[in-house]
């Protein structure tokens, strides 16, 4: 069903409640709908690297919600009547942006009064060019990459911004957001450092499964083919598209093919049956992990290029 008539739908149905009618989107788990507090902002992040950025500055002044469950694609996610309800609660709600929750218009449907907060405000955004079928570049389209989350740099301004609305909302609390924020971006720009040095001295070119880390190639100097030029990792390359991607890899001397978490690693894992090489994780962060954190995948990320890169 179409993501907006199902936030239409279910809008609907709570508004006129039916009191047997309960829906969620099978393969997730529903969340309950928080109570709201006298003395607390209820806030939700979208996704789960955005989630834990808004714990990191709000902590326990805030009531946070994740949308997208772990373990749930964002791009697939659909909303059921508790997200719906819990929307209906919520005063803020931190997004990514650049079209990454293409949901995002229905919100004030939901809640005319909730503030939707835009973290990639002051970042500088990439348009990319992705080829139709026919691969033909008269029918390239020109789409904004929404994976700033990926960039360290970029990160920090994201925290920023969290911290900044944080404060507006909430001033008797403002110099502990800004305590907060400045603590984990000091730690982001730790992590910003580790990569740089890293990789300072590597091989500049990588495969990745699809077109989501052009803000971290370009922060570090890499250079990025991608199996599926496009911003959906389930879209599928043509046999142009895979014959394009062997040849690069040959020529760069290319052997290890990443993939990512969620998606069927079958295709990488024909391209290195073609040039004698392995298969391995770079994740776009994407669908949450519990137990690790931002920093502890961005390092997962930094070894793995290391063992692709730097050998």
């Amino acid at each position: 069903m179409d993501r907006q008539i199902k936030f239409a739908i279910i809008a609907i149905c709570i508004i006129i409640p039916l009191s047997s009618f309960i829906v969620y989107q099978s393969g997730q788990t529903p969340q309950q709908p928080i109570s709201k507090s006298n003395s607390k902002l209820v806030v939700i992040s979208s996704f789960h690297t955005l989630y834990e950025f808004t714990k990191k500055v709000g902590q326990d002044k805030i009531d946070l919600i994740l949308l997208v469950p772990e373990g749930v694609e964002p791009h697939d996610w659909e909303p059921t009547i508790y997200d719906i309800q819990n929307m209906q609660q919520a005063d803020l709600i931190f997004i990514n942006g650049i079209g990454f929750e293409s949901w995002v218009n229905n919100v004030h449907i939901i809640n005319p009064k909730i503030q939707i907060i835009d973290t990639s405000v002051g970042i500088k955004i990439k348009n990319n060019k992705t080829l139709e079928i026919d691969e033909s570049e008269s029918n390239a389209v020109s789409i904004s990459d929404p994976h700033i989350w990926l960039n360290p740099k970029m990160a920090q301004i994201q925290v920023q911004n969290i911290a900044d609305a944080l404060s507006k909302n909430d001033p008797a609390n403002q110099d502990y957001y800004q305590k907060n924020a400045q603590s984990y971006i000091n730690e982001l720009e730790l992590l910003d450092n580790e990569i740089r040095n890293e990789l300072s001295k590597c091989n500049r070119d990588f495969i990745a499964s699809h077109n989501a880390f052009s803000y971290f190639a370009d922060e570090y100097g890499l250079v990025q083919h991608t199996i599926i030029n496009s911003n959906d990792p389930e879209a599928e390359p043509t046999s142009k598209t895979l014959e394009k991607i062997i040849n690069a890899a040959r020529k760069n001397n290319i052997k290890i093919i990443f993939t990512e978490e969620g998606i069927d690693p079958k295709t990488s894992q024909i391209i290195t049956n073609e040039i004698g090489g392995k298969v391995l994780v770079l994740s776009p962060l994407e669908i949450g992990a519990k137990n690790f954190t931002y920093v502890d995948r961005m390092k997962q990320n930094l070894s793995n290029l290391k063992e692709a890169l730097c050998n």
